[in-house]
């Protein structure tokens, strides 16, 4: 057991970690090009460096997509589920837990917490709720739909709804989104949101209820929908809001069948 489990954690860990630590912008340079024809090369070579970083953002997530979809065609990486479900729930059955209901909105709880201590992040109420509603509209569409079309029965035989694991996207939109708004102020502030979502995607597995196929896919996506959301909300703020004062705001969701709307209201500027 100790093996396997060791292989396992160390895989999400070390990719969440990894990803925590790439920096990366959200905001281009908006001003108008320089007369001087050097320092329009500049900034047009500062652009590029711009996009060069974003796409060098995206492999670790990317990859970890990857491996998902593989993993539920090759009969090496199945067996690996196998040994995983053997070693933590077949050999020493037990009762689940439901923490992880609540873990994986444990992250993004801590943006709110964290401002309301005084200690501010990157963007203003607001801004950093249309953000994270953005993310996890674009997660939930994505997770519904591929369960939709893949219908990958759960380990423990209830559901054909298992890929890819929707807590574990979830916790990993959260956990981006503490690590883009606190980033600037530390980097422990980003890994401590990723270890949470990592132990959220771990006690998937401790319940029976995902394959190690399913949390990995979960995790991409989470970290992909967040970092999409940061890089075109300043588009859609410039479009629909043009700076204006805005107290409330509607935002669709749909996650888990369930299609609803959100509606924040700020009674201060941050």
């Amino acid at each position: 057991m100790q093996k396997l489990f060791t292989i396992m954690l160390f895989t999400l860990i070390n990719s969440a970690l990894l990803n925590a630590q790439v920096s990366d912008s959200t905001h281009l340079n908006n001003a108008q090009a320089p007369a001087k024809p050097f320092e329009s090369f500049k900034t047009s070579m500062t652009e590029m460096n711009e996009k060069g970083k974003r796409i060098k953002s995206l492999l670790i997530p990317a990859g970890l997509i990857t491996y998902g979809f593989v993993a539920l065609e090759n009969d090496g990486l199945k067996n690996f589920d196998n040994s995983i479900k053997e070693e933590i729930w077949t050999e020493k059955p037990h009762k689940p837990i439901t923490i992880d209901n609540y873990l994986q909105y444990a992250p993004a709880a801590a943006v709110y917490g964290l401002n309301a201590m005084g200690i501010k992040g990157k963007n203003n109420f607001r801004d950093r709720t249309m953000i994270y509603l953005l993310s996890n509209a674009m997660m939930g569409i994505t997770v519904q739909s591929l369960k939709a079309i893949t219908r990958v029965q759960r380990p423990d035989g209830f559901g054909t709804n298992a890929f890819p694991s929707g807590h574990t996207a979830t916790a990993f939109v959260a956990a981006e989104f503490l690590h883009q708004e606190y980033k600037d102020v530390s980097p422990w502030y980003g890994i401590a949101g990723y270890a949470m979502a990592t132990t959220t995607a771990y006690l998937r597995m401790y319940n029976n209820r995902h394959w190690f196929r399913d949390l990995a896919p979960g995790a991409g996506i989470g970290i992909i929908s967040t970092k999409l959301a940061y890089w075109i909300y300043p588009s859609i703020k410039r479009t629909f809001f043009k700076d204006k004062p805005m107290n409330t705001m509607v935002m669709p969701y749909y996650q888990n069948k369930t299609v609803g709307f959100s509606l924040v209201h700020s009674f201060a500027g941050k």
